[in-house]
């Protein structure tokens, strides 16, 4: 039977898929905020939410560049680390300031973005001679050295601790009490176990010290008491259905402003303890000393108490024994400035260090 043409009047028509249109004037659902997450497709419209303060959906915005540029000080031909890749924006800025000579170690532990932000450095023009990207932790980061064979340590060291806005804003990832998703919080799918089994097996005594040691939350007793009935009888499945329990476990006297606030505390201790985030802390930094060369320095982001409080002793007591020769005298903050045109800038603490 001979083939028909495309132009053949016999050929079925073919129908065109339209985009997923969202509801109204403003997308809600994240998967419909399609101009954010495709920059290319409405450059102004990114810019339009940008100068309004807010984050692209799929975007993260790098926290105190200059400052970490100015106490970093990347030079061409160095040997860094960025051992929280993310997005990538602080990277881009690194190897920017490092040039052709320099090579730029980048880890990450997210197996979803890692992929997806190496593509996109790829893009920029970043090699391999330039651009190590290796999935892990920052607490392996003396293992991929020595995978590397760069045992005489790095020129400089960057830590952003904590999460990504492209892990905030994806309620697949469960990490927000804002929209729907499963209750997951995992930073890697590969490991450990999700938020809704961890909390049916988590003691009532252990889930209250989580959310004291990683959220300081004053109601730690009687919310932990509430979540771990909801979850024992099976009840507790989502993100909103943590947020409802959470709510149930508060006075009728909390306002919806210190609701939030709460549910954002309880979130952020779980998360915490799901990915063992201080314990990882605790190992990257006593092994941090000995991944710089001398002279090396080393800046660390942090956005909770707890993960400062780690950062500050550990410089204090490296200068004290002789690890580094100097460190900051006072946290650095973002500029009202940043802040007013970065929201998630509000919470963010440096701390540097130099080697000795």
């Amino acid at each position: 039977m001979p083939q028909m043409s495309e132009n053949d009047p016999r050929m079925p028509e073919k129908t065109h898929q339209r985009r997923v249109r969202y509801r109204g004037t403003h997308p809600r659902r994240f998967e419909e905020k399609y101009k954010e997450l495709d920059p290319e497709l409405d450059p102004a419209t990114l810019e339009k939410i940008i100068a309004s303060g807010d984050t692209p959906a799929g975007m993260h915005r790098p926290i105190l560049v200059e400052e970490i540029l100015e106490h970093l000080a990347p030079r061409p031909g160095q040997r860094g680390a960025d051992v929280t890749l993310g997005y990538g924006g602080h990277a881009e800025h690194l190897l920017k300031a490092m040039g052709s000579d320099g090579q730029l170690l980048a880890l990450d532990v997210d197996t979803r973005q890692l992929p997806i932000t190496e593509a996109r450095l790829r893009e920029l023009g970043y090699g391999e001679a330039s651009l190590i990207v290796r999935r892990s932790n920052y607490a392996g980061l003396a293992r991929v050295l020595g995978d590397l064979s760069w045992t005489e340590g790095l020129d400089f060291v960057l830590a952003d601790l904590g999460l990504s806005s492209m892990q905030i804003d994806n309620p697949a990832r469960g990490f927000s009490y804002k929209s729907l998703g499963p209750l997951d919080m995992r930073m890697s799918s590969e490991r450990g176990s999700p938020a809704k089994d961890w909390l049916a097996k988590v003691s009532v005594e252990k889930l209250t010290r989580v959310l004291v040691d990683g959220g300081d939350e004053p109601r730690a007793p009687e919310i932990a008491q509430m979540i771990k009935s909801a979850a024992q009888s099976a009840q507790m499945e989502t993100t909103r259905q943590l947020r409802a329990v959470i709510h149930a476990a508060l006075p009728d006297s909390v306002d919806e402003e210190e609701e939030k606030t709460t549910c954002a505390r309880v979130f952020q201790a779980i998360r915490i303890a799901i990915n063992d985030e201080f314990s990882a802390l605790d190992s990257f930094l006593a092994q941090l000393p000995a991944c710089l060369l001398p002279g090396g320095r080393v800046a660390i982001l942090s956005f909770h108490s707890g993960e400062d409080r780690r950062v500050k002793h550990h410089f204090r007591n490296g200068l004290r024994d002789g690890l580094y020769s100097q460190v900051a005298d006072a946290l650095i903050r973002p500029t009202f400035a940043e802040k007013r045109t970065n929201l998630r800038a509000s919470s963010a603490k440096m701390r540097w260090a130099i080697r000795a």
